[in-house]
């Protein structure tokens, strides 16, 4: 006996053994057993053991779904997956032609997870390494997923979370966060040098629109790149400007120094200056302060800063920041110079110095340099200047406020100042030892100054913010000092400094410096005493609340209130431990009269009092941050005491105003998150009353979105909490003040969901669609709903049942939430006046119709998931729907025919087993309405209705075509047509199911031809409609369908040949019509009126116009009979249009196609059958074959005309087989009519087609190699439609198809007669001037048939048909001889043909003219030979005939165009054989004898 393990295959094994498991490389198996080499699986099949690789596992969820879970890193297993179902998806991006792009990509994706998850099974990463690959691997796997439309996966801590292991409310969260939309970096790019400085603040402001984002939705981080060809750059580092992070008992003494600008003289030079910035640090004596400047993190320090050069300028702005970190012992006295050159282009090296300033660090007054932009004066200097003795410059001024201080300065210093030239700097000072605020030092030496301390303590809200921080530590540990000193005189004055520092710290500014006062109060804090003054302060304050207009200072207490906590409970943990526990009773006594005061804050009346409501929002905002501080104070149970007794004071929302509701639920919701809310003991005392107030909310409908937020979170505590002990009694709790509100909650917006998707005319999200789910107020209390109910046990449901009073309160109820998931599955309002048992049957349909648990549609991966962890839902619950139906009884006859529908949406569900449990209860429909109504008239009309609707939509797959009458695959259930075969009405019941079954093959294939974008076969559709289930409006609808879809395809004579199908089920009558597709309500005789004229219209631009002359006649017989006479003139015109149209207006004969389409691959109306459409215009059998090919593109084109075998009719497979073929017109009289033009004739010989003909030349018997028309048949297939072309479609099917076998002699005759008739036609065209101008048709056909005889063709015909053998052995075919001579004869016509030739042709062309002419006299000559030859076979062929012989020789064989299918036309009876020359060879052929002939052609 084996152990359950898993086990990866290492190499695929085919199976090829009795009970052999086939595995691919890759997949995973369960083995049970191992025996002699071989394991078997759990899946029944034995295979080698040493194709696999063992691997531990564990069993999941034992029983009927349990799953295999590798011992392994979660994240391993899932890329092992993932790649596996990519597989099978990146190959199919191949064959896509805009996918291939994202092909590439993946491959490049695919290979990066495969390297990273090598090196997380090597096991050689550190921690950090780990994270950081699984960080690779997860952004990796997510991309991927999301391109190939995969569901993204949530997660947590890299991992994929167990649905089972958290609430629904936080997988709600977690997902919803997944499509929320990333921060983008952009790059900027600055191409003018003047810019660089303030490209920052541009960005920031958007001054320029060139530095803005793509979108709005984008983020902090800015890459910035400069670009200058002619400027020497320095390297740009981005340098922290984290003036003010430290922490406490950190020092610092850092000065960040901008260099912000300088304006300079052009100095007598043509062009301005490039100027270099050079700046030293020098002490008191003159020293060069070493590696006091820094760049940036990252840079060397160093003792010298060089700034970069614009070219060319003599106003450069510079923008760069240097961190000066100078030690504090070095700082007074020393002082900045910055040093000007300017730089050579053409010299790189030459640096000319002009010029110098400078600034000292610290005034004479011991402040140091304010922070703050200084304007420097600029000292004229020259290389030659030495700045060995500083002292010769520091005794200038260097700045303006500088040179107040010292205004007389002797004129015959060294140095002189430029007065027109000037430099700016700015300085930012972060030192924890050197200020700049005179107050700030007073307060820090308050011991120097006694009778100043009340003054002092006042003046401290007047220093600076980053003063405060900076000397945070000392400032606290004076403020405390002070009040031990003095606690009645100082109490309330170092109570309002401390509250205005903690207020300091909540500004963004100076947020970050929180960790620094958390550092100060655990490490550095030492007031024991001072809690009860804080205490006291704080009691005092709130006590006041209710007396003082102005409030202000109670509101800062209010804010402050977290961290004057954290002083009070630090100082009486002080005070425990010095006095070993003392008056602890006292504290927490009180601590209690503190929340007393608290509670009173809170229950008063604030709607008439806008400053109290500030006091109270305040208050509520900073409550619960004070929770963890009294949890080191207070059990759980005691905290919890307090807080509920806080949130109950708090009145109803109905008492205060909606500003108030939004603070009072703010603070609910950070007590819901805070640690006291995650320990039972507390939840329990706290959940009552936090569930009261969001109970209250969501009855009135008040602050839907964070009353939503406080249950998930609720929800997502509950659901951890679960998973280590007992949380029924909590959620009993929250079914009993939850459930019902929540139900309404969500009804109420649904309902104004869709009334808004209903006003703007849009269909609303389906839930499964997360991407176009609306995240909103729905999806919140969808998922609290969902997470509730999955949190209910059996028992909780019971006591629910039980709570209802009656049934109506449980009908009331049950409809409620059928209503609910009903809505969520089908956004729809739910009519509320069904009874309880439809709501069942419609949320049972819904369930398994929704599109989440169609598992056909997921990747074979997620399927497989899916069914080995819950199995397929929809069939479970088919059975649940099939078993309440059961139960019904006597009162199904109430559902019919109103679930007729939703369970037929059910049998759509391409499950077999799901379709055989519903089949059973259409059966009982029908028995239940023939038993009352003696038919089944409702269900017959209903389902056809439905089914009509529903297939249309895209429902259902080919096996539903056989749904009826399929002999039962799984369950207990009889097949409907087993079932109607043992009734009474067993014939009706039979006829009904073979009707629809043929309805859904028509639905089926119609939705396959709209998908396709085509109108080929969709004639049969409408056509059922009409002939078997006597649907006229659905057959009239699908009318317009089709004429729609052909006016799309620009198909108009098919479009007006369908419409009047339409036209045609109407009469001149004036019976009202009722509004009907787009038609208003008229008359009928309006109503075909206005469909007469658009088919005549439609006729029009197909150039069909004799189909629309009879509707004109029609019409015009009409408005003669209403003596309309203006629409009668108007008819009359249009039909006289038409008759222009004929006869001036150029139309192509279409040429037509046999296509079979072979093979089970086809669509079942498809398949082995064979049609004959009717080509495009200008569409040659080539690009018609492609066009057939891009619409099957899985198609093989076969390469012969011969008909397929059973295995190509049988293989799974496509086959085309399309070759052209030749109409057989059905007016043979009009095309026998000589003088009828050609235009005319080329109308008929193409329309009203329904028989055509394909001729495939074989040789039966041996080949003559001499003369291959001896034995040349022709194999005639003659193809009859089910319908004329052109009609309702350009394709109909092939009824019925005739071979017969063409004799060459035959074959020879037609031939010959076709080329003649051709010939005939020209000559006729050109005569009677219906052909103008261009002579070349005529000119290429005479030059076909002369140089065809004079190169051999008719003399292969002699030699074949007039030989002596020939004629001998075949007796039967004297009269074909005769007429093939009489034919061959009647050539002469080509004499004519000249004669017309003559007098058209161009000048240019007479050479051609002069080479027929002599080519025609010796074809003359063989014609003579062959009358005379042919004259003597026949005597001799007579019985009374003595045998001879003729010798016909030709040197060249039968040019190929002689073998052709064209088609054969009746040779005329009058005019021509009598003008012929009736086998008279002998007459003499010249000019001359032409134009006499052509003279009597003319005459005739």
């Amino acid at each position: 006996t084996w152990s359950p393990s898993e086990l990866p295959m290492i190499c695929s094994f085919r199976g090829a053994v009795p009970q052999g498991l086939v595995l691919e490389l890759g997949e995973t198996v369960q083995i049970l057993e191992k025996c002699e080499g071989k394991c078997f699986s759990l899946l029944q099949g034995i295979f080698p053991a040493n194709y696999i690789h063992l691997k531990k596992a564990i069993v999941s969820n034992r029983g009927q779904y349990e799953t295999v879970v590798p011992l392994e890193d979660s994240v391993v297993t899932e890329v092992t997956a993932t790649l596996q179902e990519w597989a099978v998806l990146w190959k199919q991006l191949y064959v896509v032609r805009h996918k291939v792009d994202l092909f590439y990509k993946l491959r490049h994706v695919m290979n990066e997870l495969i390297d990273l998850r090598r090196q997380l099974l090597s096991g050689h990463l550190t921690q950090d390494q780990v994270r950081e690959v699984k960080r690779h691997l997860t952004v990796r796997l997510d991309w991927g997923n999301e391109h190939l439309g995969l569901d993204l996966v949530p997660r947590k801590d890299f991992e994929v979370v167990d649905s089972d292991q958290i609430s629904v409310s936080d997988l709600y969260k977690m997902v919803r966060n997944l499509w929320e939309i990333p921060l983008m970096l952009f790059c900027c790019r600055c191409n003018n040098e003047n810019e660089w400085c303030q490209i920052h603040e541009n960005i920031i402001r958007k001054s320029s629109t060139k530095y803005t984002a793509p979108s709005s939705n984008y983020g902090k981080c800015l890459r910035v790149c400069f670009s200058g060809e002619k400027s020497s750059v320095s390297p740009v580092v981005n340098v922290a400007m984290c003036l003010l992070s430290f922490s406490a008992g950190d020092i610092r003494n850092d000065l960040y120094l901008t260099l912000e600008k300088g304006d300079f003289e052009r100095g007598g030079k043509s062009v301005q200056k490039n100027i270099e910035v050079t700046m030293y640090v020098l002490y008191a004596d003159g020293e060069i302060l070493k590696d006091c400047i820094s760049l940036g993190s990252g840079e060397p320090s160093r003792s010298a800063y060089h700034s970069f050069v614009l070219y060319h300028n003599n106003s450069p702005r510079w923008g760069e920041i240097i961190k000066l970190p100078i030690p504090i012992d070095r700082f007074r006295g020393s002082h900045l110079r910055f040093e000007f050159r300017h730089c050579s282009t053409k010299d790189k090296g030459e640096k000319k110095l002009f010029g110098f300033a400078f600034t000292p660090l610290m005034r004479d007054d011991g402040t140091t340099l304010s922070d703050d932009i200084h304007e420097l004066y600029v000292y004229k200097c020259d290389e030659n200047s030495t700045f060995n003795n500083h002292a010769l410059y520091l005794g200038l001024p260097c700045c303006k406020e500088d040179y107040n201080g010292c205004p007389n300065i002797p004129s015959s210093l060294i140095f002189q100042r430029s007065t027109k030239e000037s430099f700016s700097v700015s300085t930012q000072l972060s030192s924890t030892k050197l200020t700049q605020n005179v107050d700030l030092l007073a307060l820090l030496k308050w011991k120097a100054y006694p009778d100043r301390v009340m003054d002092i303590l006042g003046r401290l809200r007047h220093v600076s913010g980053e003063e405060i921080v900076k000397f945070l530590q000392d400032i606290l540990d004076t403020l405390f000092v002070v009040l031990d000193d003095n606690t009645e005189k100082y109490g309330l004055l170092v109570f309002q400094s401390l509250v205005f520092i903690i207020n300091l710290l909540r500004d963004s500014k100076y947020f970050h410096f929180r960790p620094v006062m958390d550092t100060y109060i655990q490490k550095h804090f030492a007031g024991a005493l001072a809690y009860k003054e804080l205490i006291r302060c704080l009691k005092w304050y709130m006590d006041r609340s209710a007396e003082l207009v102005r409030q202000d200072h109670i509101q800062e207490a209010m804010r402050a209130l977290e961290y004057l906590f954290k002083f009070i409970v630090q100082s009486r943990i002080l005070y425990s431990r010095a006095t070993c526990g003392m008056e602890e009773e006292q504290f927490r006594s009180s601590i209690q009269e503190l929340f007393q005061s608290i509670r009173f804050v809170l229950s008063l009346d604030s709607r008439s009092s806008e400053t109290l409501i500030f006091t109270q929002a305040a208050l509520l905002n900073s409550f619960p941050a004070i929770f963890d501080e009294l949890l080191q104070m207070f059990t759980v149970q005691e905290v919890a005491e307090f807080v509920r007794g806080t949130l109950g004071s708090m009145p109803s929302t109905v008492h205060i105003g909606q500003s108030m509701d939004v603070v009072k639920l703010q603070s609910i919701a950070r007590t819901v998150d805070s640690r006291l809310f995650s320990f039972s003991e507390s939840r329990r005392i706290l959940l009552p009353v936090v569930l009261h107030h969001i109970h209250l909310h969501l009855r009135q409908q008040k602050e839907l979105l964070i009353c939503s937020g406080i249950l998930s979170s609720i929800f997502s505590i509950i659901k951890t909490s679960s998973l280590e002990g007992d949380v029924v009694e909590e959620v009993e709790m929250m079914v009993e003040s939850l459930l019902d509100v929540l139900l309404q909650t969500l009804l109420t917006i649904m309902s104004k969901s869709q009334s808004q998707e209903a006003v703007r005319g849009q269909r609303c999200p389906q839930l499964s669609d997360l991407k176009n789910f609306s995240f909103g107020q729905q999806g919140e209390y969808v998922s609290c709903l969902l997470s509730l109910l999955r949190q209910m046990s059996d028992t909780h449901f019971q006591h629910l049942l039980d709570n209802f009073q009656s049934k109506d309160e449980l009908k009331e109820f049950l409809l409620k939430i059928f209503c609910v998931f009903r809505n969520l599955m089908k956004m729809s309002v739910f009519p509320r006046d069904w009874m309880v048992w439809n709501s069942y049957f419609s949320l049972a349909v819904l369930f398994i119709n929704q599109p989440s648990l169609q598992l056909e549609n997921a990747t074979p991966a997620k399927r497989k998931k899916i069914l080995d962890k819950y199995g397929d839902m929809r069939v479970m619950m088919a059975y649940e729907l099939f078993s309440m139906w059961q139960n019904l009884g006597e009162h199904k006859i109430h559902f019919i025919p109103g679930m007729i529908g939703p369970f037929l949406g059910v049998t759509l569900v391409p499950q077999p087993e799901v379709r055989n449990i519903m089949i059973p209860i259409f059966h009982d429909m029908m028995d239940w309405e023939q038993r009352k109504n003696g038919n089944f008239k409702q269900v017959e009309a209903e389902l056809i209705d439905k089914l009509d609707s529903l297939v249309s939509e895209g429902k259902g797959d080919e096996n539903y075509r056989e749904l009826f009458s399929l002999t039962q695959l799984f369950g207990p259930y009889p097949s409907l047509l087993e079932k109607i075969e043992q009734e009474t009405w067993r014939e009706t019941g039979i006829s009904f199911v073979t009707s629809v079954t043929r309805l859904m093959e028509r639905l089926l294939d119609y939705r396959y031809l709209t998908a396709a974008g085509g109108t080929k076969f969709m004639c049969t559709e409408s056509n059922f409609y009409k002939s078997e289930i006597n649907k006229e409006e659905m057959y009239i609808r699908y009318i317009h369908k089709l004429c729609d879809m052909h006016l799309q395809a620009e198909n108009y004579t098919e479009a007006a040949f369908t419409l009047l199908l339409y036209c045609e089920l109407l009469q001149w009558e004036d019976r009202p019509l009722r509004e009907f597709l787009h038609y208003p309500s008229q008359s009928e005789w309006q109503r075909k009126e206005g469909l007469c004229r658009k088919i005549i219209h439609y006729f029009n631009k197909g150039k069909s116009w004799e189909f629309g002359i009879p509707l004109c006649r029609e019409l015009a017989m009409q408005y003669e009979n209403l003596y309309d006479y203006q629409s009668l003139s108007w008819i009359r015109k249009m039909e006289a249009t038409y008759y222009d149209n004929i006869m001036e207006q150029q139309r192509l004969e279409p040429e037509f196609f046999r296509v079979g389409f072979y093979g089970r691959k086809f669509p079942f109306f498809l398949r082995n059958k064979e049609y004959v459409c009717r080509g495009h215009d200008y569409e040659r059998l080539e690009a018609f074959q492609q066009r057939m090919l891009s619409e099957f593109p899985q198609a093989i084109a076969m390469q012969h005309p011969n008909h397929p075998d059973d295995s190509i009719l049988q293989c799974d497979a496509q086959y085309l087989q399309i070759y052209a073929v030749t109409p057989i017109p059905d007016n043979i009289d009009v095309l026998q009519m000589d003088r009828v033009p050609d235009r005319i004739k080329s109308f008929y010989r193409v329309n009203n087609i329904r028989k055509f003909r394909y001729d495939r030349p074989f040789h039966k018997g041996p080949k003559d190699k001499d003369n291959e028309f001896k034995s040349l048949w022709i194999e005639r297939t003659t193809l009859t439609l089910t319908h004329s072309l052109p009609g309702i479609s350009r394709w109909f099917e092939v009824e019925r198809r005739e071979l017969v076998e063409v004799s060459p002699l035959e074959n020879a005759i037609q031939v010959v007669e076709n080329k003649n008739q051709e010939l005939r036609t020209l000559i006729s065209q050109y005569q009677h001037k219906q052909m103008h101008g261009n002579i070349n048709l005529l000119s290429m056909c005479l030059n076909g048939v002369i140089d065809a005889a004079v190169n051999g063709g008719i003399a292969r015909y002699q030699e074949a048909f007039f030989d002596k053998d020939y004629i001998t052995k075949h007796p039967g075919d004297a009269e074909k001889i005769t007429q093939l001579k009489e034919l061959m004869q009647e050539q002469v016509l080509l004499f004519l043909g000249l004669a017309v030739h003559e007098k058209f042709v161009h000048p240019e062309m007479r050479p051609l003219h002069k080479k027929l002419i002599d080519q025609f006299q010796m074809m003359r000559s063989s014609l003579y030979h062959v009358s005379c030859s042919v004259t003597n076979v026949s005597v001799l062929s007579s019985p009374q005939a003595s045998p001879s012989t003729s010798s016909l020789s030709s040197t060249h064989s039968a040019p190929s165009q002689m073998i052709n299918s064209a088609p054969s036309s009746a040779r005329g009876k009058n005019g021509w054989t009598q003008m012929g020359v009736n086998g008279n060879c002998r007459h003499p052929f010249t000019l001359s004898a032409l134009s006499s002939y052509w003279v009597k052609f003319h005459l005739h």
